[in-house]
């Protein structure tokens, strides 16, 4: 028992090592083998792979219900009435204020309902960003005919254009954690729950 548990525990080390040499050649000369504690090579390759997922380009906003869909950009949204909120960012401990247009404001535009009844509560929103990184929203949570939260299409953020987390971010009111936002967001779909 014991060698098996030693020998899985080094086919995880040598399968770890293999990922970061194949997401940075090179750059895990040192990386320790025997599951000892990372070296300044180990964390040098963490925080190159963190930077390349935190610098994935974020191009326009698609937006797809149905057959019909829509691309926004920064100044696309920009030209369209803005609101504010201000939320608490648990990871940065502080308040923020965004500005952008309410998330339902650009769905109605291509037929979703905002006082949705019935079987119209079956949709739901799945919000991408750049990254891969995706959420889930009802059709509920979005439209303020039965949710108090705004979720907002953000273009700005304490006065100024979202910095590395835009052009465009996904934020929302009334969360405890902003779990659900959504940094360089490139996609939203509006699907039916089966």
């Amino acid at each position: 028992m014991r060698s098996t548990i030693a020998s899985f525990a080094m086919i995880f080390s040598v399968t770890i090592a293999a990922a970061a040499h194949s997401q940075s050649p090179g750059a895990n000369q040192g990386l320790p083998m025997n599951g000892g504690p990372p070296g300044p090579d180990t964390t040098r390759v963490q925080e190159q792979m963190s930077a390349a997922r935190a610098a994935q380009p974020a191009g326009p906003l698609r937006i797809i219900f149905g057959d019909k869909s829509a691309e926004w950009t920064a100044a696309t949204l920009a030209a369209l009435p803005h609101a504010s909120i201000t939320v608490y960012n648990e990871h940065a401990k502080a308040n923020q204020t965004y500005s952008g247009v309410a998330l339902i404001d650009l769905l109605a535009k291509m037929g979703v309902p905002e006082k949705p009844r019935g079987k119209e509560l079956k949709l739901y929103i799945v919000a991408e960003g750049s990254d891969g990184y995706q959420v889930v929203y009802s059709i509920g949570e979005v439209t303020p005919d039965v949710h108090d939260g705004t979720v907002m299409v953000a273009d700005g953020q304490d006065g100024k254009p979202i910095g590395n987390d835009g052009p465009l971010k996904l934020v929302a009111t009334g969360e405890k954690r902003p779990a659900r936002w959504v940094r360089n967001l490139v996609a939203v779909r509006v699907l039916t729950a089966q």
